[in-house]
């Protein structure tokens, strides 16, 4: 099992930064790769950043650019680095940790881009 504690949402203007933190424990040598994905209002969860254990990073269009996925090993955590923040990125965001037949996700923090 994986356990995921996620922090760094908040409310924030369009144009600023955030970031978010997430920090895994337990069985952390069987993930593949974490990330997060995101929820707004009424909408899917979507993918935001991923990043494998190799470093491998991809993002979804909307985000690349201004968002920075990393990852530091040593701590089992991995941070999004979030700038330009518009209000459309508002929602909860969700992080993941993929292991070869599950995944597990942390509780969702709440990111508010206002205008």
């Amino acid at each position: 099992q994986v356990h995921l504690v996620e922090s760094g949402g908040g409310l924030v203007q369009a144009g600023g930064s955030l970031r978010l933190s997430c920090a895994a424990s337990g069985s952390i040598f069987n993930i593949n790769g974490m990330g997060w994905y995101r929820q707004a209002p009424g909408k899917q969860r979507e993918l935001v950043a991923g990043i494998t254990t190799g470093g491998s990073t991809n993002y979804a269009d909307s985000v690349k650019g201004r968002f920075t996925i990393s990852r530091d090993n040593a701590n089992n955590t991995v941070y999004l680095q979030m700038n330009s923040l518009k209000v459309e990125d508002t929602g909860v965001y969700y992080c993941y940790a993929s292991l070869r037949l599950s995944t597990y996700w942390g509780q969702g923090t709440q990111v508010t881009v206002s205008s």
